[in-house]
């Protein structure tokens, strides 16, 4: 925003520009949005969260599959009035049922540590454990460790020497990203587009992404397209990807088809560990429901979950355990059912949170 105003522009286009924000942090752009109005700024706000809308517009207009279906005072109109106007019923909410989580452990990391080529310290002797049939969240201003913790889990950079990661018991801190993989982690990557599919490769290909040396898309040292194939229809029909046919290629689906490809695919593989890395950022409200309930049957059906989001009631709704990073250490562990997106903020700011000092790292 500082860098646009330099240039000059009396124009501002905000698309989801809270996404990062902790409700702290909502509340200052908009005080400062709310001056730049006052000087003569023009201000596009484009946002799915509905209160933030109704807090900052001065008229909403609603579009559902490209056209303008509504423009709206929004003193004169509700949030679940503007959720029937965007998705034809009310918006999706992140809730799960209570469920007891298994005793046993699936994920145990222990003095987890890592620095970076500048030799600056990323992660600082991180422990959690995440058990079987139980979501637990990864809460923290985004830049703080929680892309290191994910590449640690992945092997795709190494932690220091006293520093150890296992799954179901068995020591992996050292092993290769493939044997990770084929040893029970899923992952759905923070960049669909980047790090989770091949753009211009059909749909049957990025199937195989990930998963290529196992059955169904392998036979011996040689790639079963045949399998392949029959793999991607499955998991289309199943994840509700809406695609002309698997010889599609994955740039020409929606980022809501993009992203239910990619969780299809994982789940698919019947992993022991899910680590999903901001699942539903930058899809549609539809897509978003999916995803949701993917998680949920994953929960269900046993999976253990590691789930990293900047959405505070993403993680709220959904986790069964949080906990809380600041520069590369774990500062707290909460309870959702008695946490406010304003406590989880406080806690990843640094400002506290309610009974600040008595849950933390001791604790977990």
């Amino acid at each position: 925003i500082i860098k646009v105003l330099y240039r000059g522009a009396r124009i501002l286009i905000l698309d989801e520009p809270t996404a990062v924000l902790v409700p702290q942090e909502v509340e200052e752009l908009f005080r400062n949005l709310r001056e730049l109005k006052a000087r003569g700024h023009t201000i596009l706000f484009i946002d799915h969260k509905l209160e933030e809308v109704l807090a900052i517009a001065d008229t909403v207009t609603v579009l559902r599959q490209g056209r303008t279906v509504a423009t709206v005072d929004p003193s004169q109109v509700t949030a679940p009035e503007l959720a029937e106007l965007m998705v034809g019923s009310e918006l999706p909410t992140p809730s799960t049922e209570p469920r007891a989580a298994e005793d046993h452990t699936t994920l145990r990391l222990h003095n987890v540590s890592m620095v970076d080529e500048a030799g600056r310290t990323v992660l600082d002797g991180v422990d959690f454990e995440v058990r079987r049939g139980e979501i637990l969240g990864v809460a923290g201003v985004e830049g703080n460790g929680q892309g290191e913790l994910i590449e640690a889990i992945l092997g795709l950079r190494d932690v220091q020497q006293d520093g150890r990661i296992t799954l179901d018991g068995e020591d992996l801190t050292t092993w290769p990203v493939r044997r990770r993989r084929e040893a029970g982690i899923g992952y759905i990557p923070e960049d669909r587009q980047r790090r989770g599919l091949l753009l211009d490769a059909p749909l049957w290909e990025n199937v195989m992404l990930g998963h290529q040396t196992t059955a169904p898309f392998a036979r011996g040292p040689l790639l079963d397209r045949l399998g392949a194939r029959g793999a991607a229809t499955r998991i289309v029909d199943d994840f509700d990807v809406r695609t002309p046919g698997i010889d599609t290629s994955a740039r020409a689906l929606s980022g809501g088809n993009q992203q239910k490809l990619v969780v299809g695919r994982e789940m698919a593989a019947a992993p022991r560990l899910l680590v999903a890395a901001h699942p539903t950022r930058g899809i549609d409200v539809g897509a978003q429901a999916a995803v949701w309930e993917d998680l949920r049957t994953a929960r269900r059906d046993g999976l253990a979950v590691l789930l990293v989001s900047a959405d505070l009631e993403e993680l709220i709704g959904l986790a069964d355990r949080l906990v809380v990073m600041l520069r590369g250490r774990v500062v707290a562990e909460l309870d959702p059912a008695t946490t406010t997106p304003r406590d989880l903020g406080g806690y990843m700011t640094g400002a506290g949170g309610p009974g600040a000092g008595s849950e933390g790292v001791g604790d977990l």
